[in-house]
């Protein structure tokens, strides 16, 4: 499994995670991987608005009251809506960069290892792409009434 975020400004950091998430591990990949993003970008919490889905681990006491702490605002979010979730677009284009490789990874060392490659090559053109595409998805959804889209 892979933790990872976007911003306008191009992909933040991504890491893998061994094993099962829960809200503790999670609210540590906000405290490294999401602050270290943001500080990357020059950002800081009262400049961005976060998304996250309703994942049980996303929502839990913990990471709650982490995110209210650091002051973060958190986009409220429909459960179930993977369409309207630009995240799930760029995992889409990485697995998409990762196909294209002629020979399969030998083990999950290297497979980590292309991921990382192909992450840190992701330019911001495509988070921005991605990004300025979610008016024509929620058009798409809502045309759709909440039913299955192209995307």
């Amino acid at each position: 499994m892979i933790w990872g975020c976007m911003l306008w400004d191009g992909v933040g950091n991504a890491c893998k995670i061994d094993g099962r998430m829960d809200g503790e591990l999670y609210t540590k990949i906000l405290d490294d991987e999401l602050q270290g993003s943001l500080t990357y970008y020059g950002k800081n919490s009262s400049s961005i608005i976060f998304q996250q889905d309703n994942d049980p681990k996303h929502k839990s006491k913990l990471a709650t009251t982490w995110l209210k702490d650091h002051g973060f605002q958190v986009l409220s979010w429909p459960a179930q809506s993977p369409d309207l979730n630009p995240i799930e677009h760029l995992w889409t284009h990485l697995k998409r960069r990762l196909a294209n490789y002629d020979i399969p990874p030998n083990g999950m060392l290297e497979l980590w290892e292309r991921v990382e490659k192909e992450w840190d090559s992701i330019g911001s053109e495509v988070c921005q792409n991605i990004i300025e595409s979610m008016p024509r998805r929620i058009k798409a959804v809502l045309n759709a009434k909440g039913g299955c889209t192209k995307y």
